[in-house]
């Protein structure tokens, strides 16, 4: 039997203190807390008050003001002028852009591109609809191999009411979302040639619906010409959009329907792949 060690007069036991816990509610809150501000803007479908937002979020408009400029710092929100107003912002596509290949779009639109490059001797792009700016978004590209060709960066942004993929979306957004975006971003002109007028542009985006297809007749560069048409999700939503852009010399007045043809045919394809439709 072990002999009990008497205790040290003179010393209280040292007594280790439990493991500090992080406060409730810390850093993990200030990110629910931002995320769901960025759900809120973007369910707005457009440009949202800060106080509506705090409201909304249950929050004082000074942490909402807190929160909103810290994510725009980091170029996920971006205010609207000064009178308070908020959108989503460029970096928060970039980062929502890898969605794209988790379903595998990039995957199921490339080879489509390459074939209807082929097909139709022009370089061809991809391009996802930016709600948040009311732009269109390069995101892939195919290049033909003719000296003379349409390129563009990826990641640049196509205006909405002067280029195929642009029209292509707006053909597809109701007339309240088609006057929205002309109050917010007004009809910058481009060319002689871009559509100036809203009555105008409302009449060519009756004509894409009819068509099934979109035309940028120099409306965004002079000299080059493109055709659109648009990609649909599961809800039957527009998204992105196929184009087919080259020199006037080459697609000329009586190409353009063929072309259209093509590219129709190219987003069915990635359409039915993508969403089953």
């Amino acid at each position: 039997m072990a002999t009990p060690v008497p205790a040290k007069r003179g010393k209280k036991p040292r007594v280790t203190p439990p493991a500090a816990t992080p406060p409730a509610g810390g850093q993990v809150q200030s990110l629910t807390r931002g995320l769901r501000l960025l759900e809120l803007i973007a369910d707005a479908h457009g440009s949202v008050a800060l106080t509506e937002l705090a409201q909304q979020a249950g929050l004082p408009n000074s942490t909402t003001h807190r929160l909103l400029s810290t994510m725009q710092q980091q170029g996920f929100v971006h205010q609207v002028g000064d009178l308070g107003y908020w959108t989503i912002g460029a970096h928060a596509f970039v980062v929502g852009s890898s969605f794209l290949q988790s379903r595998n779009l990039l995957a199921i639109v490339h080879p489509v591109l390459r074939r209807l490059m082929e097909e139709a001797g022009e370089t061809v792009n991809l391009a996802v609809l930016d709600l948040s700016d009311y732009q269109a978004v390069i995101v892939d590209q195919v290049q033909c191999t003719q000296l003379m060709r349409m390129s563009a960066p990826i990641g640049g942004k196509l205006p909405m009411h002067a280029s195929g993929a642009g029209k292509a979306f707006l053909a597809h957004l109701n007339d309240e979302q088609v006057t929205a975006l002309l109050h917010q971003k007004g009809l910058h002109g481009y060319t002689p040639k871009t559509l100036m007028s809203p009555h105008t542009l409302k009449e060519n985006l009756a004509l894409i619906r009819k068509m099934g297809f979109s035309h940028d007749d120099e409306e965004h560069a002079l000299g080059l010409r493109c055709v659109a048409a648009p990609i649909y999700d599961e809800h039957g939503d527009a998204f992105a959009a196929i184009s087919i852009s080259g020199p006037l010399a080459r697609m000329t007045d009586d190409r353009i329907t063929e072309l259209g043809a093509l590219v129709i045919r190219a987003a069915r394809t990635v359409t039915q792949a993508y969403a089953g439709r």
